[in-house]
């Protein structure tokens, strides 16, 4: 069965890791009204780490999710208001909230070995009557056979869509197309399949474009590419990519380069780019989402912060372990003055 394509924006949710969490409320809605005149499906609102991830460990972010979701819902024409949880992080009564605040669409967020975690989240959002996506992050950590098992256990508690999240921008193209056939070959054809990459090899548009051609349909990516490390897939270029390949979308690619230059950009305190440390993210598998915290710690204890990324890629870290950056800073001084 194939699905029509589908474009979902998380400028205004993987892209509060680029400011530190920092969206204005007047700008989350600005950008918002942007997007859905531009045409996208879809636009993910909440703290970076999903709804309630506002906290000492993972940054607290300049208003709630509340206040940021407030009043999107009734200036959307065409757009799907939609959120990301984290299990453990977000709880149902969160999800609750959301729903009454306008949002209809929902990612069920888990590392890519533990989805038996997000079936009573989905059920939850099946029963409030959303539609309910899978995200299983990090997906670079798994291989294509048990990532698959993974997201059948997200289906089979009602998920609609299953992501292929590349949360550390390491998949080169070949892991992509595995991944995606994996999960075409085991669950059912009604389920769709989404793609969500990251871009510190630079691969962010290739990967999407590759999980496209095998037979995904819901496709993230950002303005911009605002994102965590390198930014995720940027937006405006998969647009042109698609349009050069008579790929039939909704969005209008000339607005989306205006939103990304003329809003986006000027609001990047440190530019979202392929550099010598978000290009350390991908090379050694870390999740997008630790640049900042590492290159905080570099700058306290005088270290390189490839160093501890690279550290922090051997130790096989992932999300939820950002308050161990600074652990591992202080074990790398203590390894070179020994």
């Amino acid at each position: 069965m194939k699905h029509k394509i589908y474009i979902q924006d998380v400028t205004l949710r993987d892209g509060m890791h680029a400011i530190r969490h920092q969206y204005g409320q007047e700008k989350i809605k600005e950008i918002a009204i942007a997007l859905d005149k531009a045409g996208v499906d879809a636009i993910e609102i909440s703290h970076g780490d999903g709804l309630a991830g506002g906290s000492f460990n993972y940054g607290f972010g300049k208003h709630t999710d509340w206040e940021w979701l407030e009043g999107i819902n009734e200036v959307l024409d065409h757009a799907c208001l939609t959120t990301l949880i984290l299990p453990g992080i977000a709880t149902i009564d969160d999800l609750k909230k959301a729903r009454d605040l306008g949002v209809s669409s929902v990612r069920i967020a888990t590392h890519c070995t533990e989805a038996d975690i997000a079936p009573q989240h989905i059920e939850a959002a099946k029963k409030l009557g959303m539609d309910v996506g899978g995200f299983l992050m990090m997906a670079h950590m798994n291989d294509p056979e048990p990532l698959a098992q993974q997201a059948k256990i997200m289906e089979d508690a009602g998920a609609d869509c299953v992501y292929v999240t590349d949360s550390a921008g390491a998949l080169l193209m070949d892991g992509v197309i595995d991944r995606i056939k994996a999960f075409r070959d085991l669950l059912k054809d009604d389920t769709e399949i989404g793609i969500h990459c990251h871009h510190n090899l630079s691969l962010g548009v290739a990967n999407t474009i590759v999980a496209y051609q095998h037979g995904a349909n819901r496709l993230d990516a950002s303005l911009a590419g605002m994102g965590a490390g390198a930014g995720n897939c940027p937006l405006e270029v998969l647009v042109a990519v698609l349009n050069k390949m008579d790929v039939d979308n909704n969005a209008d690619v000339f607005q989306l380069m205006d939103i990304a230059d003329d809003i986006i950009r000027p609001l990047q305190t440190r530019p979202v780019r392929v550099d010598r440390e978000t290009l350390s993210l991908g090379y050694a598998g870390v999740y997008s989402s630790f640049l900042l915290h590492s290159e905080r710690a570099a700058k306290k204890y005088g270290l390189d912060t490839r160093t501890i990324l690279n550290e922090l890629g051997k130790r096989k870290m992932v999300g939820g372990q950002e308050d161990m950056i600074v652990d591992v800073a202080l074990d790398l001084l203590k390894q070179q003055s020994s």
